[in-house]
């Protein structure tokens, strides 16, 4: 239950733990807990040497991951002190919820920000040993769907409340110590924070849901996974987020280039017809509407304008664009090794990884990413459907998290759904191998074995 626990706890993206006042305040939040029981229950196997032997004997990309976190430890305490007023740096002021430009020198958030790497890293590597030992792919599954089913539920709530004026019902389980945001709004519409401290946050969760039930959905024709596709995807556009329209703008590109390569090979399915069809009435009552009454649409025009075209204009945009180019000029003037985890913080996951892990530590992120990328490729005919829709559900899930994180991310951790997705498709992989080379040697088995002789008579 440990492994539902944990995925099921991403839905709650400010419900703190408890709060560390000996490092700045910093608040786990719960998933962090999970986190660390699972690593605590791998840890006490009886044989978890052993197991642990098998993990690095035959999975690569822990060793990548490995590497990652010693260079992440190091770096975290080491180069702020080494090239410590050397460039500037964006840390947390002591006013909450204030970034203030400094110079560059030990914080709190090289412990903390290093420690939760640190506690992903360690969670990939226990995941792994689970997933050798044994299937769990429907522990994986029913995680992942409990926790589309508690973001999908909760965004509606926050929705409805919002909009009828109840006011915000899901502050009270918002108890971490971040900026919360979750009275905003954007051109006339309310923000849909849901259990998250702001809209791009909340944003960042929903694309990942709906990337991992869009894709089970797809591959299995789960009518569960496609209500939760329908919903996610209305809660993501109603949300305000420029995260939320960057980032669903970029992955509906390999879902027209996939519908387009089933056009091409004359194999159009019945979901892809569907969704064609629910486009097309879309697109048709817009028109009607915009014809009917020439300004019904004026408020969703101003959404548009304020959240996406004037985005870079705005103060917001530009604030984060000046991040973006100062933790450049860090990797820079740090001769490419980078400020240190937790150093800093910038306006983009890339950018943030560049900026405080330096070459080799985005290297390394750039090595892990290719493991994702590959997925089951080359192997997916050698596992069971259900496990390939599960892992590759996960997969986009991890996919559709970076690309989020990419647009609005702050910090350099790729966060729990890529550590998860690491070691899911790392570890479908190696069983799947396994089950090539056990057919291939029964296959020899069987050839080298003598014919029976055949009596003449």
């Amino acid at each position: 239950m440990l492994i539902v626990g944990l995925i099921a706890s991403q839905a709650f993206g400010a419900t703190a733990v408890m709060t560390l006042t000996f490092l700045g305040g910093s608040s786990p939040l719960i998933y962090t807990m999970f986190e660390a029981l699972l690593v605590a229950a791998v840890a006490a196997r009886r044989h978890i040497w052993i197991d642990l032997g098998k993990v690095f004997g035959s999975i690569r990309a822990v060793w990548v991951l490995a590497g990652a976190m010693v260079y992440a430890v190091i770096g975290a305490w080491l180069f702020p002190r080494f090239f410590a007023g050397q460039t500037a740096v964006f840390v947390q002021s002591k006013i909450r919820g204030t970034v203030v430009e400094a110079s560059l020198a030990p914080v709190s958030g090289n412990t903390s920000q290093t420690g939760y790497f640190i506690l992903g890293g360690l969670t990939t590597i226990a995941l792994c040993t689970l997933l050798l030992h044994s299937d769990r792919i429907d522990q994986l599954r029913r995680g992942f769907f409990l926790w589309c089913g508690l973001h999908a539920g909760m965004g509606l709530i926050d929705f409805v409340s919002k909009n009828a004026g109840v006011g915000d019902v899901l502050a009270p389980i918002r108890t971490a110590n971040y900026a919360i945001i979750s009275d905003a709004y954007e051109a006339g519409f309310a923000r849909i924070t849901g259990p998250f401290s702001e809209a791009s946050s909340f944003a960042g969760a929903s694309l990942a849901c709906l990337a991992f039930s869009y894709t089970y959905w797809r591959m299995t024709r789960s009518r569960l996974a496609q209500w939760l596709s329908a919903i996610l995807l209305f809660l993501t556009i109603l949300s305000t987020s420029s995260t939320a329209y960057v980032g669903l703008t970029l992955l509906c590109i390999p879902v027209a280039l996939s519908m387009l390569a089933s056009v091409l090979r004359g194999r159009v399915e019945r979901e892809e017809i569907l969704i064609t069809v629910l486009m097309v009435l879309g697109v048709a009552l817009v028109m009607g509407v915009s014809l009917y009454r020439a300004d019904a649409l004026d408020p969703f025009v101003r959404l548009i304008n304020s959240t996406i075209i004037n985005k870079a204009a705005s103060a917001s945009g530009n604030e984060r664009t000046y991040w973006n180019l100062k933790s450049l000029q860090s990797f820079v003037d740090t001769s490419g090794l980078g400020v240190g985890f937790g150093s800093s913080r910038a306006s983009s996951w890339p950018i943030a990884v560049l900026s405080q892990l330096g070459f080799f530590g985005s290297l390394m992120m750039a090595m892990l990413l290719g493991v994702l990328t590959r997925g089951l490729g080359g192997v997916q005919q050698w596992v069971t459907p259900e496990t390939a829709a599960v892992a590759m559900s996960i997969r986009n899930a991890a996919f559709a998290a970076i690309i989020a994180n990419s647009v609005s991310g702050g910090s350099a951790d790729p966060g729990p759904i890529f550590c998860i997705a690491i070691a899911v498709v790392s570890a479908t992989r190696v069983s799947a191998l396994r089950m090539a080379a056990g057919f291939e040697r029964h296959n020899r088995y069987q050839a080298a074995q003598p014919m029976p002789a055949i009596d003449a008579a």
